[in-house]
């Protein structure tokens, strides 16, 4: 597949900006810490000022769970409970600049499933569509998990895919973890770009 040309890096008219589940549990003293997780934030907040200089629409996953969701161990799941509806935990980091016009998908709502991508269970593909997006960036938390499904689905769904690889940190349940996903999702036709190459 031919790398597009550096122009075709430039946020246009058909883009959308994904920011996946950048919330408090999944920071540094959260309680599913992603190691560095804060680390995207500052990177997003630049992706996100040039999304908002051309007004192009943003849309940021969260983890909305109920206190007995299935991912949780006490349920059976891999998990402890993080990103509970209506708690601190829940909420976006304090950090990052969302626009008020973002646009907010809340993913994982009910106690008996769960969602790693963007797009399982909620109204994504449908926004998208009605707003004639053709072209996601996507960054955010974790490469391992929501962001590596959330790129799948957005692939399997049609849209091309610029990865934020500068504005993604992963899990590691396993050392090498999320070597493995940014591999897999290029191997799906993902690009790989960073904020410098959108800015310059």
């Amino acid at each position: 597949m031919a790398t597009p040309n550096q122009n075709n890096y430039k946020p246009q008219p058909g883009d959308a900006l994904i920011i996946v589940d950048v919330q408090n549990d999944f920071l540094p003293g959260g309680n599913l810490a992603v190691p560095r997780g804060d680390e995207v934030v500052p990177v997003l907040n630049s992706y996100l000022l040039a999304f908002m200089a051309k007004n192009l629409p943003v849309y940021a996953t969260r983890d909305w769970h109920p206190e007995r969701h299935c991912s949780f161990r006490a349920q059976g799941g891999p998990w402890p409970p993080h990103c509970v509806a209506g708690t601190r935990g829940a909420e976006f980091a304090e950090a990052l600049q969302l626009p008020p016009s973002a646009v907010i998908i809340s993913k994982a709502t009910t106690e008996e499933q769960d969602a790693y991508s963007g797009f399982q269970g909620t109204n994504l593909d449908q926004q998208l569509h009605a707003a004639n997006i053709r072209r996601l960036f996507i960054g955010g938390l974790a490469t391992d998990y929501c962001v590596l499904n959330t790129v799948r689905d957005a692939q399997r769904n049609g849209y091309k895919v610029l990865l934020l690889a500068d504005a993604i940190r992963a899990v590691e349940v396993q050392a090498g973890d999320g070597l493995i996903a940014e591999e897999e999702m290029v191997k799906l036709g993902a690009y790989c770009i960073t904020v410098d190459m959108v800015a310059a």
